[in-house]
């Protein structure tokens, strides 16, 4: 019997159709004699005898047979043989036997009984063709040898038991470096799934073993190790796991699963073991340090790794660690700071994470949380560090590297809630910019404007626009002022005409002008109201400022300074010296004002007047003088006026004014709500202004604001139910 003889065997089929075109008659004897025949074969290939009859004629038997519809006798008969013979076999393995002895016996029981198989399938090939393929209750000749071999041999409880057991151990033992039979170990698994009881039999045994294995292994790795993925030691995905001995199970090399759908279960338990069951100690350890030096190659190691185990652990971490960013001592950084974290975070979003939707979702949540934990604060850090970016004299970055800054700061700005505050902060520094000519470039301030109306809306800007307004709308009325009146004197009058509901409030400070100036203001005054009657005119000598031509004994320069500063310097046309109260008197300059303006002159870079005695500060009793000897590189030479720091004080002016904006903006919700409704219970009042609102509201406030509108008769309760409100029409 060769391997060829077989293969032409399977060519029969086709070969009989053109040999035997017509069923031959058989005598009557021929059946049972052509049965002995096969019965013979059969039990010698199951014997390993060599069988004396010619196979083509083993095999065109089986088809005359089948052709005179003896196919289920045949098949029931050649069912028969095959377990008389299977069930001799079990009696071989319920003997004492060593256990590798033993596996060595099973494993060349199954050996011999798939060749066995294969030789009488291939005999018999025609009836499973025909009859076996047109009854599916049957069993194909090779499945029902499965089905016997498991029957009788394997499903004996003696045989299964000792079998599993022994693979266990060739298992433990290849585990702890000894030297196994692989080629048997990959045999008798193979043989486990064929017979379709690796699952039932031998999975879950196998996979408690290698929990528990691994088990053992993940907390060696952990007390082991201060970070179980250091800096450089992994190149590749799979390198935490590779770090443990007992991962080499899960190469085919080592332990050759019969299909990659049994692996699946065995990496999932090691994954458990190693991972799974270490999560937030791993990250603990690790995850901060790799965020903090920014450690690339190794935070995609980690998603990669981590992606692996079900459990929102390096989400749930990632999330925790966006509460440690912000740092009340660094409100002059923090600004910047974060926009550099968030480069930073995109960045590891983009690359380390695989723009995993849920990451995203979760830093912009925790964004939103962590900024807004310190109420109002970030808005106007956020305002202050736009100011100082387009304040001229800011060098720092081109008008492209401004303009991708500004989009920067909008990605940081959509997470803050107060954006009223912001609103508030933004037009003081506005305001400064636009009246001292301190805007870096006008172009950038529109290009600021029009993204805060992209994100907040027409009604968010309206005021800041009316700004800009302001400043155009003064330009073409100082044209027309100019060219209609006949100014006296050498003084050049600029004003700029502010709309009081636009801009930020000043207090108003009377100052002693020179009688040239207050001439000119009341001619300024005359034009314009005689062209907008019904107006008034009050005029902002904090604001204002000046250019100065002065001599000195190294030629003449020009001064640029504050109305302030110029009241002071022109005191000096008419004496050599004056002491700080003769400078009050004369200017009529707050006290504390007046100090920082004559500091400014006296104590700065451009000293352009003396001070005796010579101090940072000016005291009482100070003297002040012209320095004729004044020296500068330049004509124009700008003296900046020492600004005092925004004081706390001012800072919650501004902010109070902005909780009295939102005062009026609730009650305006609250009565345009109950105009519509008529009648609304507590609960569904309070969630509808949340929802109208843009700002948040504690409850306690709203409930205030309820109150006070019920005081002055826009609503009342109702009488029946207090929880219950009216409108009052």
């Amino acid at each position: 019997m060769t391997h060829q003889r077989i293969t032409v065997l399977k060519l029969l089929p086709c070969l009989s159709f053109i040999f035997f075109t017509e069923k031959p008659k058989l005598p009557e004897n021929y059946t049972h004699e052509t049965w002995q025949k096969l019965k013979e074969a059969v039990e010698a290939i199951q014997n390993s005898i060599s069988i004396k009859y010619n196979l083509e004629e083993l095999y065109q038997a089986v088809e005359n047979l089948c052709s005179h519809k003896i196919s289920a006798k045949l098949y029931k008969q050649l069912q028969v043989v095959c377990e008389d013979h299977i069930k001799a076999q079990i009696d071989q393995f319920r003997e004492y036997l060593f256990l590798t002895l033993f596996l060595k016996k099973i494993d060349k029981c199954w050996q011999d009984h798939c060749r066995q198989m294969i030789m009488i399938r291939s005999i018999f090939l025609f009836l499973d063709r025909t009859y076996v393929l047109q009854n599916s209750m049957l069993p194909s000749v090779w499945d029902m040898g499965l089905e016997l071999f498991r029957f009788y041999i394997i499903s004996d409880m003696k045989v299964q038991s000792k079998t599993i057991d022994g693979i266990l151990l060739l298992i433990e033992r290849e585990r702890s470096g000894e030297t196994v039979d692989r080629s048997l170990l990959r045999s008798l698994l193979s043989m486990l799934s064929d017979l379709q009881i690796y699952q039932d039999s031998f999975e879950q045994r196998f996979l408690e073993e290698t929990n528990r294995l691994y088990a053992a292994e993940g907390q060696r790795l952990m007390q082991e190790r201060e970070v179980i993925y250091p800096p450089g030691q992994c190149n590749t995905t799979d390198c935490l796991l590779q770090t443990s001995e007992p991962y080499r199970d899960l190469t085919p090399h080592f332990l050759p699963l019969p299909h990659s759908f049994f692996r699946k279960p065995l990496i999932a338990t090691v994954e458990k073991q190693l991972l799974g069951e270490h999560l937030t100690a791993t990250l603990q350890k690790g995850l901060n340090h790799l965020l903090d030096e920014n450690r690339i190659q190794d935070l995609c190691l980690l998603y990669q790794l981590f992606s692996r185990v079900r459990g929102g652990v390096l989400l749930e971490i990632w999330i925790i660690h966006f509460t440690m960013v912000i740092n009340p001592e660094k409100d002059k950084t923090m600004v910047q700071e974060l926009l550099d974290f968030k480069d930073k975070v995109d960045h590891i979003i983009h690359v380390c994470f695989m723009k995993n939707e849920k990451f995203v979702n979760a830093m912009k949540e925790a964004f939103e949380t962590f900024i807004n934990k310190r109420t109002n604060k970030p808005a106007e850090l956020i305002a202050k560090h736009v100011d100082w970016k387009l304040r001229a004299g800011n060098k720092e970055a081109t008008d492209e590297e401004l303009e991708k800054m500004l989009d920067k700061i909008m990605i940081i700005f959509r997470f803050i809630y107060g954006k009223d505050v912001f609103e508030a902060f933004y037009k003081k520094d506005l305001a400064k910019r636009l009246l001292v000519g301190k805007s870096a470039s006008v172009d950038a301030e529109k290009s600021m404007l029009s993204k805060l109306k992209h994100e907040c809306g027409a009604a968010f800007t309206s005021k800041l626009e009316g700004m800009f307004k302001d400043m155009e709308l003064s330009k073409d009325i100082m044209v027309q002022f100019k060219q209609c009146q006949n100014l006296p004197g050498n003084i050049e009058l600029t004003v700029n005409i502010l709309t009081m509901g636009y801009w930020p409030t000043y207090v108003p400070m009377e100052v002693h002008l020179l009688p040239e100036m207050v001439r000119l203001q009341e001619i300024f005054k005359t034009f314009y109201l005689g062209k907008h009657s019904g107006r008034k005119l009050q005029w902002q000598s904090t604001l204002g400022h000046c250019v100065l031509k002065a001599e000195f004994k190294e030629g003449k320069k020009e001064l640029q300074v504050s109305l302030f500063q110029t009241l002071v310097l022109l005191m000096f046309n008419e004496g050599e010296e004056f002491t700080l109260e003769e400078i009050k008197l004369a200017t009529g300059i707050e006290d504390g004002e007046l100090r920082r303006t004559l500091q400014s002159l006296a104590c700065g870079k451009a000293r352009v007047i003396h001070k005796v005695p010579k101090s940072k500060d000016v005291e009482d009793g100070d003297k002040f003088s012209c320095n004729d000897d004044f020296k500068h590189k330049l004509f124009r030479i700008k003296i900046n006026q020492i600004q005092m720091k925004e004081t706390v004080e001012e800072q919650a002016s501004t902010t109070e004014r902005v909780y009295q904006d939102r005062q009026y903006q609730i009650d305006a919700a609250i009565v345009r709500i109950m105009k519509m409704r008529k009648t609304l219970s507590h609960n569904l009042l309070v969630s509808e202004v949340y929802n109208q609102l843009k700002f948040p509201v504690k409850p306690a406030d709203l409930k205030k604001r309820i109150e006070s509108l019920i005081d002055r008769d826009y609503m009342e309760r109702d009488k029946e139910n207090p929880n219950q409100y009216n409108y009052v029409a």
